[in-house]
């Protein structure tokens, strides 16, 4: 599969400033599909997800770089640190994608809250801000159900049709018959069946049907892996394959069964933002991805639960795969203001 590029732009998520000049950054290069996946399965093995979701759970996996470290104040909060958002890109699983889905300055409006709550602050100057947010979202793309697919059915229809036609014709054995099989000569067997040109046929689309189906089974595998990676289900998803053929097999058939319906996510990448400003070098501090069942939801309505519920984890280790219920209620998100570019060199 060939890497889908999107160009990294960011944009300070603040106020102006009292002089009332703002600033926003571009052209800090590309950050491709696969590098966003590469980053998911980096992550070390961790313990399988605790308990199953419903369709209001929001998977969560988090996880920070060890040298990156946040220090607390005096009353135990964090000490502030100062961010610039960019945008990453926004993946549509659908053709259209779903039409709840939001643009770039609303999601990061929805987040701005979340992350100042957890001492993540807009930064107002390019020289000093610490990160560079990067905010992937959209919807996954999910395999077809095997008994309603294309090759599921054809499979079906070809057996179903081979073997109601599955009647041999009995041939009595003369030793003198060329056409009989060698082996035949050898065995007090009276006879011999034969299947017209019929049943070669059919038995020959069973086998072409079977071909179709193992490689959508393979296309599906591939699938889930892409998605477990994007969505930070790997770590769990290796782990427990060690459960396969024991009672706790169950497991990884739940998250498997997550990863096939489509899920509305955001990935949220945090860069060494000076670093990339004055060396062009990506250093990945820390990293928040966090997802929710697509059916019965709404990705407009629910990103502000969703991001609340996974503030928690943002520049942290969550250990493992968490699935945390969407909170009640509305949450209200302040005013966002895009500041203008600078264009002094």
């Amino acid at each position: 599969m060939k890497s889908r590029r999107f160009t990294s732009m960011a944009v300070a998520a603040s106020q102006n400033s009292a002089d009332g000049k703002g600033w926003a950054l571009s052209g800090f290069g590309a950050i491709s599909l696969s590098l966003l996946l590469a980053c998911g399965a980096a992550t070390t093995a961790v313990a399988p997800a605790s308990g199953a979701e419903d369709a209001d759970a929001v998977a969560i996996s988090a996880k920070a770089s060890s040298d990156y470290v946040r220090h607390r104040l005096a009353d135990g909060s964090f000490r502030p640190e100062t961010f610039a958002f960019g945008k990453g890109g926004v993946f549509r699983g659908t053709e259209g994608g779903a039409k709840d889905m939001l643009d770039f300055i609303d999601v990061a409006n929805t987040l701005a809250r979340p992350l100042a709550n957890r001492g993540y602050l807009p930064g107002k100057d390019p020289t000093t801000t610490k990160l560079l947010v990067l905010v992937y979202w959209g919807t996954t793309r999910t395999p077809e159900n095997s008994t309603n697919s294309i090759a599921g059915q054809n499979l079906e229809a070809a057996n179903n049709t081979a073997l109601s036609a599955n009647h041999p014709q009995q041939v009595h054995f003369n030793p003198n018959d060329s056409m009989a099989p060698q082996q035949m000569a050898f065995t007090a067997t009276a006879g011999y069946a034969i299947r017209s040109p019929e049943q070669v046929d059919l038995d020959n689309a069973v086998t072409g049907a079977l071909a179709a189906s193992a490689a959508e089974d393979e296309q599906r595998r591939l699938l889930d892996a892409q998605n477990a990676s994007l969505l930070g289900y790997d770590a769990s998803l290796a782990d427990t394959a060690q459960t396969r053929g024991t009672a706790l097999e169950y497991r990884q058939r739940d998250l498997i069964d997550e990863l096939e319906y489509r899920r509305y996510f955001v990935v949220l990448m945090a860069y060494d933002f000076q670093l990339l400003r004055k060396e062009r070098k990506h250093k990945l501090l820390w990293e928040t991805r966090f997802s929710v069942r697509e059916k019965n939801n709404d990705f407009s309505k629910q990103l502000a639960g969703m991001a609340e519920c996974s503030s928690r984890y943002f520049g942290q280790n969550s250990g493992k795969l968490i699935h945390s219920t969407l909170p009640e209620g509305h949450v209200e998100i302040g005013p966002f203001k895009t500041l203008a570019s600078d264009q002094r060199n």
